[in-house]
C-alpha cells in the first residue's frame, strides 16, 4: 500500500477516491491522474459512486516521485497477475489486495493505524495526510484556489478554514522575506552624531554675523508689517487613505 498511502500524503486524494483509482484515469507518461469515482463505505458494505462533489471529478498533476511511486507500484502489480494466472481477479484498479480485488477502504485505514503503532508514532489518522498534502503545497506556493482544485473543494472556504495551517518553517520563511521587504537604517557614526549636533547647537544659538539687522539674536520674533502676518494659521489634515492604511 505504499504507493496508495504515498498518492494521498502528496497529492490530497480521498481514501474512496484512491481506492476506486483506475488505471485508465491515469497517465503517468504525462503526470496527471483523473479523479472520476470514489468508493463510499455504507457500515461495512462498499459502492462506487461519483465524487463528494461537483468539483470532485478533478485531474491532479504528478510530481516526479508520486509518478515513479506508481509505476513500480504497476510493475509489481504486473507480477502478481502472473503469479495469481487465472484466479487473478481483473478489476483495472490501481490499489488492490495481491490477487487483484478490490481493497476495502477500511481495511486500508486498519493497515495505516497498525503501521504507526508498529514504528511507535504518535496517533495520526489516515485523512490527516490529505491535510499534509495540503500544507505541503501550501508552503511551496501553492495559493489556495490551485489548493481547492487539487483537493476537490466546493468551496474556497473549507479549504481556508479546514486544510492549510502553515508549517512552521514557512512560517519562519515568510516571516524573513516579509522583514526584509523594509529598508535598514544605516547605523550612525559618532563622527556623524557630533556634526549633527553642532548643526543643531549652531541653529539653537546662531552666528550674530548671520543675524539681519533687523532680527533680534536671541531669537525673537519682531513684527513683520506685511499681508502675510496677519494670515490665519491653519493645519493641513492628515491624508484619510494613508491613515487608513
Amino acid at each position: 500500500m505504499y504507493a496508495l498511502f504515498h498518492l494521498i500524503a502528496f497529492r490530497g486524494l480521498r481514501r474512496g477516491e484512491a481506492c476506486e483509482q483506475k488505471w485508465t484515469d491515469a497517465n503517468l507518461d504525462a503526470g496527471l491522474i483523473t479523479v472520476a469515482k470514489q468508493l463510499v463505505v455504507d457500515g461495512w458494505e462498499v459502492y462506487e459512486d461519483d465524487p463528494k462533489t461537483d468539483a470532485g471529478a478533478r485531474t491532479i498533476a504528478l510530481d516526479s516521485d508520486t509518478v515513479q511511486a506508481l509505476k513500480r507500484h504497476r510493475a509489481q502489480q504486473d507480477e502478481d497477475r502472473k503469479e495469481w494466472e487465472n484466479a487473478w481477479v481483473e478489476t483495472g484498479r490501481v490499489f488492490t489486495k495481491e490477487n487483484g480485488e478490490m481493497l476495502h477502504p477500511g481495511n486500508v485505514t486498519r493497515r495505516f493505524i497498525e503501521l504507526y503503532k508498529e514504528i511507535d508514532l504518535p496517533p495520526v489518522r489516515l485523512h490527516d495526510l490529505r491535510h499534509g498534502a495540503a500544507t505541503l503545497a501550501h508552503a511551496a506556493g501553492a495559493d489556495l484556489k490551485d489548493i481547492q482544485e487539487m483537493l476537490g473543494h466546493s468551496s474556497i472556504t473549507i479549504t481556508a478554514d479546514t486544510y492549510t495551517s502553515l508549517l512552521p518553517e514557512a512560517d519562519l520563511a515568510i516571516t524573513e522575506a516579509a522583514a526584509r521587504l523594509v529598508p535598514r537604517a544605516r547605523g550612525t557614526s559618532e563622527n556623524t552624531a557630533s556634526e549633527a549636533a553642532e548643526e543643531l547647537d549652531g541653529a539653537k544659538y546662531p552666528d550674530p554675523e548671520s543675524v539681519p539687522d533687523d532680527a533680534d539674536p536671541l531669537g525673537g520674533t519682531s513684527e513683520i508689517n506685511s499681508p502675510s502676518a496677519h494670515a490665519p494659521l491653519t493645519q493641513t489634515a492628515p491624508d484619510e487613505e494613508s491613515e487608513a492604511e
